[in-house]
């Protein structure tokens, strides 16, 4: 059965091959994950179709067209679960069984193993006669001092008593022939030259005067110490050449601009604080922070409907929908999956779609569907400690929200200095399609729904 890459999308036509998680050879169950493929938009796992034996035909690495074969899976032999070993056995099973009846320890019968040595070869000094490390090693240097016999006529084959397992065997042991040829060759070669009239191939003049003619020889062999591991040159992945082309063009192609507020969260956080405990027993899910801004932009946005459109050409696209797009932190890079029709999904369910999200993307099973059609973008730079940033859009959409780390500040209530949690919001918006003062009171109005969030329960 053949393993191939699949079609992910209309729009990708090509994937890398990121990583095999088996080796040639190796026995695959069936919907294994056998690789790892990545895009210019998502990264996935290709999973068996067979159990069987796999047998890689594209390395990793190597960049394919969707559609190309990059591996096979052959079934298995009837009643086999792993493919015969081709490797002969070191020890026959005479032998073995004769190693473990006379030897004390795993670690002496291994070294026997390896090194062929029989067992009546050596005496045991151990309780029962058996044979030990200190036996072995004695036998091993005994051998080693013992000298190379002249002449073998009767029998020229070694036994297998006469095999070191020494992993240097001693010079003793080489047979005269194997020498002597490469002595009689250093004798009879050439002195070679001295090290100064050695030809060195030119290179650039150092920055300073050498200070020896040694010097100016090693650094022409070799670069400079502190070189070494300065720099490391990797390519970009797919989907972070993606990721730069999207982000260089949406600088380039739309007059972004941000405008600033703040919120207090006093009211969201106990909220939270009481609510959820019970929401975890009802719904199996906490009550996150995002659900409240999720359903806050919704309905600003339907009182601001430019913020939810699009240009096309020379045409403004107004959206009648409301897809939010969540960024979310991947290992490969900033992905921006969508919560389709977002204006009709309770709390909870926004809570319970955001980490079926976030799963996806953890086991590379997120789709190019989960990334399309996003009317509106919230980014939660808080979650790793940002205070302010500007975000910037993800294009054809015209305007993202940044939200970021909850602080308690001082704060001015009623004429008196109160300490109350405060977060920082920013709205990047393309100012063709958007004026400055719908952005601001579009955040505004934001602000306020996080700030009296029961209007956004009492609604739903």
């Amino acid at each position: 059965m053949e393993i191939k890459v699949p079609e992910v999308g209309e729009s990708v036509h090509e994937a890398l091959l990121a990583k095999w998680f088996k080796k040639n050879g190796d026995v695959v169950q069936k919907d294994e994950p056998v690789c790892e493929l990545e895009t210019d938009k998502i990264t996935l796992d290709v999973h068996a179709e067979a159990s069987g034996t796999l047998s890689i035909s594209v390395e990793e690495g190597a960049t394919i067209k969707t559609g190309s074969v990059i591996g096979q899976i052959s079934p298995l032999s009837a009643g086999s679960d792993t493919p015969p070993s081709s490797e002969p056995k070191a020890v026959t099973p005479p032998q073995e069984e004769q190693i473990k009846a006379t030897v004390s320890s795993p670690a002496v019968r291994r070294e026997m193993r390896e090194g062929g040595i029989a067992p009546d070869s050596i005496t045991g000094t151990g309780k029962g006669g058996r044979i030990t490390l200190d036996d072995l090693f004695s036998r091993i240097e005994e051998h080693s001092r013992r000298p190379v016999e002249p002449r073998m006529e009767e029998d020229s084959t070694p036994s297998p008593s006469a095999v070191s397992v020494s992993a240097k065997p001693s010079a003793p042991e080489l047979s005269p022939p194997a020498v002597t040829p490469v002595q009689e060759a250093e004798k009879s070669a050439p002195a070679a030259p001295p090290a100064a009239s050695v030809p060195v191939t030119p290179v650039p003049p150092a920055p300073f005067p050498p200070q020896s003619p040694v010097a100016a020889s090693v650094r022409t062999e070799a670069p400079p110490a502190y070189v070494s591991g300065r720099e490391e040159r990797v390519a970009m992945s797919p989907i972070r050449r993606r990721i730069a082309e999207r982000l260089l063009a949406a600088r380039q192609q739309t007059a972004m601009l941000t405008t600033f507020n703040e919120a207090d969260l006093s009211h969201v956080k106990t909220l939270r604080e009481n609510f959820r405990e019970h929401f975890r027993q009802k719904y199996g899910t906490a009550l996150g922070l995002m659900p409240f801004f999720v359903k806050a932009c919704v309905a600003a946005l339907k009182e601001f409907p430019a913020v939810n459109a699009s240009i096309d050409g020379t045409d403004i696209v107004y959206h009648h929908f409301y897809d939010i797009g969540i960024a979310i932190g991947a290992e490969k890079g900033l992905v921006v999956p969508v919560l389709r029709n977002a204006d009709q999904m309770k709390m909870y369910e926004i809570d319970q779609k955001i980490a079926e999200l976030s799963d996806k993307i953890k086991t590379n099973r997120l789709a190019i569907s989960d990334l399309e059609g996003g009317t509106f973008s919230i980014s939660n730079g808080g979650v790793y400690g940002s205070m302010l940033s500007t975000p910037i859009l993800n294009p054809p959409q015209s305007a993202v929200l940044g939200m970021h780390a909850i602080q308690d500040r001082p704060v001015v209530r009623d004429g008196q200095i109160v300490i109350r949690p405060m977060m920082y919001l920013a709205l990047s918006y393309d100012h063709r399609i958007i004026d400055g003062r719908e952005a601001v009171q579009f955040l505004k109005k934001v602000r306020d729904y996080i700030e009296a969030p029961e209007e956004l329960l009492l609604e739903g």
